[in-house]
């Protein structure tokens, strides 16, 4: 089988994928753009990518394929309706990112807790080196315990970071859906996280009901100096609105590893406002990838391959 893997570079170069077991053809392309989808994929029965975009036309002029493996969750680049009418398996990855997210998650809280990213950035200036006392008290450090945090998405890394939380002496709020008419077991009503919360991060799906999620409305029914952490998906936020509110102090704080687009263009509200903005970090996508979550994702594609291979799905 010809196996083709479109965007090696979405992966760290000294992880690699471990070989399947079973005969095949192995071709690898750091990069693959919109049109470049047709050559590089032409012949593969399999193809591997993170983010190259599968629609309804060009997997019509891919006859030979029969699987598209994901070296990620989402699947949102693929046409899922599309790929089964068309005879197409597609299989994702899941559960290899549930330590580091919430351990970047973690990174962030402290940070923003206790401006670390700023202290680091003053000591490139050498400020320390010019004060008279041995401290400074230039930006804000408060505790991370007995703050609340709250929490919308309650599944794997939901859940792993409301258990270190509370390991860290935070009370934990899991948010209920937006526009629900009653309140599960375990949640608490949207607007009451919002008001509530010293810090909210996100953990739900990108669906229709929560792209923008955070917006200007939601925002101004946030406790005033809240602090706002994604590592979800970028469309959850209102990225303007964001900007606005860190600016106004509606926000004391955002910390934000996932954009709308990625890479972002250098004009992104966000990405100018961080030139700027001391109360605002990004991360470039990188809170799943650990070396040990990269070697267990390389793992389980490579598992993905060979169950489909035995099994046909």
């Amino acid at each position: 089988m010809k196996i083709v893997f479109l965007d090696s570079t979405a992966l760290p170069k000294h992880i690699p994928i471990p070989r399947p077991n079973f005969d095949h053809q192995w071709v690898e392309f750091e990069y693959t753009s919109a049109d470049q989808v047709l050559e590089h994929a032409q012949d593969a029965d399999i193809v591997i990518t993170s983010k190259v975009v599968f629609n309804r036309e060009n997997m019509r002029q891919l006859p030979k394929l029969k699987l598209i493996a994901l070296t990620a969750t989402g699947t949102n680049n693929i046409d899922l309706v599309a790929a089964k009418e068309l005879g197409i398996s597609v299989k994702n990855v899941t559960g290899y990112s549930s330590v580091t997210v919430p351990e970047h998650v973690l990174g962030f809280i402290f940070s923003l807790k206790h401006s670390l990213h700023l202290w680091y950035r003053d000591q490139l200036q050498g400020k320390w080196a010019e004060s008279k006392q041995f401290c400074y008290f230039d930006y804000p450090v408060t505790d991370v315990k007995g703050s609340t945090l709250g929490i919308f998405g309650k599944g794997c890394l939901g859940t792993e970071v409301g258990r270190l939380a509370t390991a860290l002496g935070m009370n934990v709020l899991y948010a209920e859906h937006k526009n629900a008419t009653q309140c599960r077991a375990g949640y608490t009503p949207f607007y009451e996280v919002l008001a509530q919360a010293d810090i909210l991060t996100l953990h739900c799906p990108l669906t229709p009901d929560t792209q923008n999620l955070i917006n200007a409305e939601t925002l101004a029914h946030c406790k005033k100096g809240a602090l706002l952490i994604n590592t979800g998906r970028g469309p959850l936020i209102d990225e303007q609105a964001v900007v606005d509110a860190l600016k106004s102090g509606q926000l004391a704080g955002a910390a934000l590893d996932v954009l709308g687009k990625e890479p972002p263009a250098k004009d992104n509200p966000l990405i100018v406002a961080a030139q700027t903005l001391p109360n605002l970090i990004i991360t470039p996508h990188i809170a799943w990838a650990s070396d040990q979550a990269v070697t267990i994702l390389a793992d389980k594609v490579r598992l993905n391959l060979e169950e489909f291979v035995r099994t046909g799905k």
